[in-house]
């Protein structure tokens, strides 16, 4: 029997390859469409394994807010042109529909979920096929709150998530998750920040002063002047508020809402950070 251009289309709908590869897959499984199926998926499955040296280095970052829980997750690719295709982002959203609707604890969780008969990395797997290049789900991160609030940068390269302890005025969340966004904090406030950080900015602090001359007795108290600043700098609650730099976040939330408070962020980001 003929290959027939419904059959053609009908393969290409329930797997997104390319005309051709429905073509060549229908006549080698004798317009078998369940074979033809398989051979497309087998195909997903070679291409993977061939490149997976390669360094998926694209990729889209989205982010996703439902009842106090937010998500975050990045589906990477090798090339931009790949990663701006519009069934590219359909996948990278559906994985991630999936994720707010079953809510799993970890990337792998995630990858096991089923997605329409196949598995999410299956799913993943299917698509590296179509389009011939390392695909693979590079981060999934969420967290819950009373409220929470996520943010997507233009372009789909850096998505946010910020958890609070209560419900909060939209725009005020939003400010906190873009604030966020740019300028990537790496704790709430100093109390959180992770003790090997910490210890890290101490020896840095010394060896500044050394190299500065400063005498032995003083070192500790300089480094630690430095740390503070650190603070200031790179954690949430005390750094500058993007929107008014005279102010810092712990000020604009008392102004806000003396009581609403940041309780968790996640931030993904494809591009590399300054």
């Amino acid at each position: 029997m003929a290959v027939t251009m419904a059959d053609i289309q009908h393969l290409r709908k329930m797997t997104g390859a390319g005309m051709m590869d429905c073509k060549k897959a229908l006549e080698e499984a004798a317009n078998d469409m369940e074979k033809a199926i398989e051979i497309i998926r087998k195909r997903g499955q070679a291409i993977a394994a061939k490149r997976s040296d390669r360094e998926a280095s694209e990729g889209c970052a989205l982010a996703a807010t439902k009842d106090g829980f937010a998500a975050v997750l990045a589906l990477k690719c090798e090339t931009d042109f790949v990663a701006k295709n519009a069934d590219f982002v359909a996948l990278t959203q559906s994985i991630l529909d999936l994720a707010m609707a079953k809510q799993p604890a970890t990337k792998d969780e995630l990858l096991a979920l089923d997605m329409n008969g196949l598995t999410v990395a299956e799913r993943i797997t299917e698509r590296s096929g179509v389009t011939g290049e390392k695909m693979e789900l590079d981060m999934y991160d969420f967290v819950k709150g009373a409220f929470a609030m996520d943010y997507i940068h233009p372009g789909n390269k850096l998505a946010v998530v910020v958890a609070f302890n209560k419900v909060a005025d939209y725009q005020v969340a939003r400010d906190i998750a873009m604030q966020v966004a740019a300028m990537n904090p790496v704790a709430l406030d100093r109390s959180s920040v992770p003790a090997d950080i910490v210890a890290k900015e101490l020896e840095i602090g010394r060896e500044k002063a050394r190299e500065e001359g400063k005498p032995d007795n003083l070192l500790d108290r300089i480094a630690q002047g430095r740390l503070n600043k650190f603070y200031q700098e790179s954690t949430l609650m005390e750094q500058e508020f993007i929107k008014d730099g005279k102010i810092n976040i712990t000020t604009y939330l008392k102004q806000a809402d003396k009581d609403l408070a940041p309780i968790a962020f996640k931030r993904l980001n494809l591009n590399q950070d300054e």
